[in-house]
C-alpha cells in the first residue's frame, strides 16, 4: 500500500499503462534518439560509477549477513571493471544496427503483389531477475534498441545497486527526449510484484523474461498469463573426444568449468571418451588443481583417485560452484546420449579434432547453444555480437539461445499493390 493508500496492485496496473504509452512512442522513436539515449546511458553510468558501487556494497554486505553462497555473491558483486563494461555494454549495443523496420524477407506473388516481412517491436517486456545487477542495464538497452517499453522487477538482494543503476538509464532517456516511463523499475521487494506482473497488468505486458534461479523460472512458467521466454537451469556438458589435442582440451575444461562458476554457462559435467583414459588425470588433475572438487562414476574414480564418487544426482545438478561430475562414455554417440537424458538443452560443447565427430555431435545433440573446441563459457549475448543479453532462451518457439535485439521483436506482413482484387 502507498502512502496515498493506493494498492500494489494499482500501483503494477499504473506502471504497465505508463509502459503501454511509452512503447507507442518507442515503436515509432528514430533510431538516432535511441542510439542517443544509449549513450547517455553510458556517460551517466561512469559519472555515477561512484555511487553504484556503494549501493552495491550495501547490497554485498547484506548478502554476506545472510549467509548467501559464493556464487549468489559473486552474481551480485559490482567492481569499477564490470561497472566499466556496464557502460562498455551500453555503446555497444547503441552501435548495433536498428532492427525495427528491417526487412526480413521479401517475395512477390503471381498476381503483382509485392509483401514483405518486417521487423516491428514486441511492445511492453517484463524482465524478473535475481541477483546480477547488470541486468538492469542490459534488459534496459536492448528492449530500448529493439523499440520496446520494459518493466523491471529486480531482486530484493540487489535493489540498492539495481535503482542507482536505473537513474542513470532514466537519465539517458530524458537527454535524449524519449519518455523515461519506456524502462521502469519496480519501486518495492514485496513478492506480490511478481504476481501482479505475470497476469500481465491487464494485458500492457507483452511477454516476460525471467532470469534468475529454478525456483523463479518455475513459478513464472508455471503462473505466467502471457508469453515466457526463459530456460530453468544450465545443465552444460563438455564432451572430450580421443581425437582432441590434450593441451587444447585441457585449457577449455578449465575455463569452462572455472572461470566463473556461477554462471549458467559455466560446465557442471565433463563426459571423456571411454577409449582415451590417458585424458583422464591430465584434465581432472587441472581441475583439482583449480580449486574444483570433482565427483566422478567408480571407473574415472579408478583412474583418478582423489575424486569423490559421484551419484545419480550429481549428473542431474546444476552446481554453480567449483563441483563437477565426470563419467567415461562411448564415444560421440555415448555423449549425446548422455546429454539427451540429463541436459537442460542450454549449452554444450565437444572437444574434437576429428571433423565428423564434431559434426555428428552439432547434428544430433539437441541444444540452445554448441561449441566446437571453445569454452561453454561463451554462451553470451555479449560474446554473440549481441552487445549484452536478456537471457539464453532453451524453448523452440520464437526465440532460443541468447535473447538480444532481434529476438526482442515480432514482424508483420506489409502488401503492396496495384489495384489487385480477389477472384
Amino acid at each position: 500500500m502507498r502512502d496515498d493508500g493506493v494498492s500494489l496492485d494499482e500501483t503494477m496496473r499504473e506502471m504497465g499503462e505508463r509502459a503501454r504509452l511509452a512503447a507507442r512512442q518507442l515503436a515509432v522513436a528514430e533510431p538516432a534518439a535511441k542510439s542517443a539515449a544509449l549513450r547517455a546511458m553510458a556517460d551517466a553510468v561512469e559519472r555515477d560509477a561512484e555511487a553504484i558501487l556503494d549501493a552495491n556494497r550495501a547490497d554485498v554486505a547484506d548478502a554476506q549477513a545472510s549467509d548467501a553462497s559464493k556464487a549468489m555473491i559473486d552474481r551480485l558483486t559490482l567492481d569499477a571493471g564490470r561497472v566499466s563494461a556496464i557502460a562498455g555494454a551500453l555503446r555497444e549495443v547503441a552501435d548495433l544496427p536498428d532492427p525495427v523496420g528491417t526487412v526480413a524477407s521479401e517475395w512477390t506473388r503471381p498476381n503483382g503483389l509485392v509483401i514483405r516481412r518486417v521487423r516491428t517491436p514486441l511492445g511492453v517486456v517484463g524482465v524478473i531477475y535475481e541477483s546480477r545487477p547488470n541486468v538492469t542495464a542490459d534488459a534496459g538497452a536492448l528492449c530500448l534498441k529493439a523499440g520496446n517499453a520494459v518493466i523491471l522487477r529486480g531482486g530484493s538482494d540487489s535493489s540498492r545497486s539495481s535503482a542507482a543503476i536505473h537513474a542513470a538509464l532514466v537519465h539517458g532517456l530524458e537527454a535524449a527526449g524519449l519518455p523515461r516511463d519506456a524502462i521502469q523499475l519496480v519501486p518495492t521487494r514485496d513478492r506480490a510484484a511478481v504476481g501482479a506482473m505475470l497476469t500481465g497488468l491487464g494485458g500492457s505486458i507483452d511477454v516476460i523474461v525471467p532470469r534468475g534461479g529454478r525456483s523463479l523460472v518455475e513459478r513464472v512458467q508455471r503462473e505466467a498469463r502471457v508469453p515466457v521466454f526463459a530456460h530453468l537451469e544450465g545443465l552444460c556438458h563438455v564432451y572430450v573426444d580421443r581425437s582432441a589435442d590434450a593441451a587444447m582440451a585441457r585449457r577449455i575444461v578449465v575455463n569452462a568449468k572455472m572461470r566463473r562458476t556461477g554462471i549458467c554457462g559455466a560446465a557442471e559435467t565433463l563426459l571423456i571418451d571411454r577409449s582415451a583414459p590417458e585424458l583422464v588425470a591430465p584434465l581432472l588433475s587441472d581441475l583439482a588443481a583449480a580449486g574444483c572438487e570433482v565427483r566422478a562414476s567408480d571407473e574415472v574414480r579408478a583412474l583418478f583417485t582423489p575424486a569423490l564418487p559421484a551419484t545419480e544426482e550429481d549428473f542431474r545438478t546444476e552446481y554453480l560452484d567449483a563441483v563437477i561430475s565426470v563419467a567415461l562414455v562411448d564415444g560421440v554417440d555415448g555423449a549425446i546420449a548422455h546429454i539427451e537424458r540429463y541436459s537442460s538443452h542450454h549449452t554444450e560443447a565437444v572437444i574434437a579434432e576429428d571433423q565428423a565427430v564434431a559434426d555428428r555431435f552439432m547434428r544430433h545433440v539437441d541444444s540452445a547453444i554448441l561449441l566446437h573446441n571453445a569454452s561453454t563459457q561463451f554462451a553470451d549475448g555479449g560474446e554473440f555480437g549481441f552487445g549484452g543479453e536478456i537471457g539464453i532462451a532453451t524453448g523452440k518457439m520464437h526465440a532460443r539461445g541468447p535473447v538480444g535485439i532481434e529476438q526482442l521483436t515480432t514482424f508483420n506482413y506489409r502488401v503492396s499493390g496495384t489495384g489487385q482484387t480477389r477472384p
